[in-house]
Order: C-alpha cells, then structure tokens, then sequence
C-alpha cells in the first residue's frame, strides 16, 4: 500500500475512533489530504469538533459521530459511505499515534504543494519570456516564498536558506525558441554600442552582470568591457581583443578575432540603457526558470525531510531574489520589504512549537534568553557589487 495513503486513512481512522484526538492536529488542515474524499471528511469531523458535537461529552463513540461526519463530507464530495468508515478504522493501529499520522500527511503535503508551486512558477517564467515580461514571474516567485514560510510554521522549523550538499539534477534550461534569437542579437547590439560609446557603461555597470547574459561568450566580453572601465582605460574594439586575449578567450577557443568584429560591425546608434535592461529582463526569466527546476527537483525527492526540503528550496530563490534586486535598481523602484516571516526574538511562535512538538518527543522548552539568534530573513539580499570580476 501507499505509506502516504495509508497514513491518511490511519489519521481519519484515529479521529472516528477517538473525537479527542482532534485537539491533537490542530496544526493539520484538510488541504492537505491528498485524495478528495479524505480532505472533506477530515474538514466534516473537524466542523462537527467545532460545533460541539455530543459525541465529545460522552465516554463511549456513539456512531451519530461517524453517520453525521459520512452526512456533512457528502455535501462536498460524493462516493463517500458508512461502509468506507469501516475501512478507516480498520487502517489505524493505534489511535493515539494519530500526530504521527498527521505528520506523514503533512509532510506528503509539503512535497507536493511545494511540486506545484514550482510548476506554476516555471510555467509562468516562460510565459513572461515569451511575452518579454518579469511580472508574472515576480510574482509567482513571491507566492512559492509565502508557502515555504507557511509550511515551514506548519512544520514547526525556522525558514531560512541552506545550500544542499549537491545540487539536485536538473535538465539545462534553454529560452523559448521563438526568443533565442532576439536575445542573442540585444546582447551583442548592447556589446557594440558600449564598444563604441564607452562612457555608456556608466549607465549599466552598477546593475547588469556577465552572469545576465544568455550566450557565455557575451557575458565573457562585458567582463572585458568591465575590467577596461574598472581600470580606466580606454575601450575601442582593439583595446577589448587584448584584453580577451590577456584573459585567454582566443587560446582556449571561447572567443575569435572575426566573432569580435562580427559583433561590432554595422553598429548604429543604440540606448545603452535600454538595451541593458532587455538582457537583465531575460536573465530574470531564465534566473526564474532555473530555480523553479531545481525546486521541483527537490520536491520530487521523497527522502528528502520537508525541513531541509523547505530551506533549500528558500536557497534555490537566492539567484532569483538578487537579479529581481538589481532589476528594480535598473528601473528605479524601490526594493520591498522582506516577504519572509521576521523571526520572532522570543523564539518560534507557539504554532511552531506545536507543530514540533507533534512530530517528536516533547523535550522541555529552553527560556527565551537561551535560543540561539535567528538567521537573516531569506529575502533580505546585499546590495549589488559593481565588480566584474
């Protein structure tokens, strides 16, 4: 059998055999029951809790409380009978480990709402590269922060990123078809403008990184232009051929001397700025499709604890939280505040500490003074350097 399915059933059973064990998983919600029929009869039982069904006064289950909970979940789903009741029951071995149970549910859960929310984050960032937009990427990319946080109280453990000891296997990510092109000639548009219009590197180095470009010979070339502008030499289209073959470009094959002249040939007048924009634009929408992989792939590991599955996955994010930095720098707005829970000095909110203590042996609670500081919010990034290196 599922283990996932089976503890659902284990839960539900626990609960028809023993109402008190509700006040036991007050941390669990009906969402995360996987199958239908199991979400509406655990949101019934805890309706008929709240309700302040008789069967809670008396010692004994009378069976109003499995008839009327079979009653209340079919309003909302259909297929469920009495008889299904029997099988629950009869899926619990031991009522009382029911926040064991629940714990298993809820870490079935998180793997797959965590899934989810990478998808739709992945799909809305080649959505917006398509579109040639950020916003819905942005966007998405907030509300998988929000989960994380969510789940991360749920769980009872404090948000913050970790790096995973390997990188989860993910397929490179390569732009929409229709747009590879485009990208690539804005990217050498903005090379030969700032080869020909040098003081035009003012307007971009302080936001715009080799990393943002999508071909690597390109973003090769821009560190080129950066060290010439870091240094404060003069910048022309000889000047940036020493300077790649100083750094080794044209012996290991990444760069030739026709490739170079290819780019800056036939170069009109150009917006530095604007151009710049366009490149640090797509690099957000690849930044987004790349993090939201790599979470996927996470997600995916069954073996991987939702807690260092939640910190990763906040790690993953990183990328994409300092590229969203520098593209609001780019157009002048202003950066938000952190989206992440601020941990409290106190400690962990009582909800944490419930949702720990349910999924562990209860251990005395350390005064406040004795916790340990908590991490820098996830979301809080360092302003970006202007070094090219």
């Amino acid at each position: 059998m599922n283990p996932l399915l089976a503890a659902e059933q284990a839960v539900l059973g626990s609960v028809l055999l023993d109402p008190d064990q509700l006040s036991h998983l007050d941390w669990l919600a009906p969402d995360h029951f996987y199958r239908p029929v199991h979400r509406a009869l655990f949101a019934a039982l805890r309706k008929l809790r709240n309700d302040g069904h008789p069967a809670l006064a008396e010692k004994s289950v009378p069976l109003s409380w499995v008839t009327d909970a079979v009653d209340e979940a079919g309003l909302h789903v259909r297929g469920l009978t009495t008889t299904y009741t029997h099988t629950l029951t009869s899926a619990c071995p031991r009522p009382a480990h029911a926040p064991v149970y629940g714990r298993m549910v809820l870490e079935g859960a998180i793997h797959r709402s965590i899934t989810e929310h990478a998808i739709r984050l992945h799909q809305a960032a080649r959505a917006d590269a398509l579109r040639g937009e950020v916003e819905g990427a942005l966007h998405y990319a907030d509300v998988l922060t929000g989960v994380l946080n969510d789940l991360a109280q749920r769980w009872g453990t404090e948000p913050r990123p970790v790096a995973p000891a390997a990188p989860p296997a993910t397929a490179p990510v390569s732009p929409p078809p229709v747009r590879t092109e485009r990208v690539a000639e804005d990217e050498q548009f903005l090379l030969a403008v700032l080869t020909e219009q040098p003081k035009a590197m003012h307007e971009v180095v302080g936001w715009l990184r080799p990393r943002d470009f999508a071909d690597p010979t390109h973003g090769q070339l821009y560190r080129c232009l950066g060290a010439l502008h870091h240094r404060g030499e003069p910048i022309d289209r000889i000047t940036l051929l020493w300077e790649a073959q100083r750094r080794g470009l044209l012996a290991d094959g990444t760069l030739s001397g026709e490739q170079l002249t290819a780019i800056c040939d036939g170069v009109g007048p150009g917006s530095a700025d604007w151009l710049g924009q366009l490149v640090l634009r797509s690099s957000v929408t690849r930044t987004a499709a790349t993090s939201a992989r790599a979470i996927r792939a996470l997600a995916e590991n069954e073996a991987l604890a939702p807690g260092r599955l939640i910190n990763h996955a906040l790690h993953a994010l990183g990328p994409l939280d300092e590229v969203r930095t520098r593209w609001q720098s780019a157009n002048g707005r202003p950066t938000p505040p952190p989206t992440g829970s601020v941990p409290s000095p106190n400690g962990p909110p009582s909800a944490q500490v419930r949702a720990a203590l349910a999924r562990s042996t209860p251990r005395p609670i350390s005064p406040p003074a004795a916790r340990p500081s908590s991490a820098p919010s996830p979301a809080a990034v360092p302003p970006p350097s202007r070094s090219h290196g």
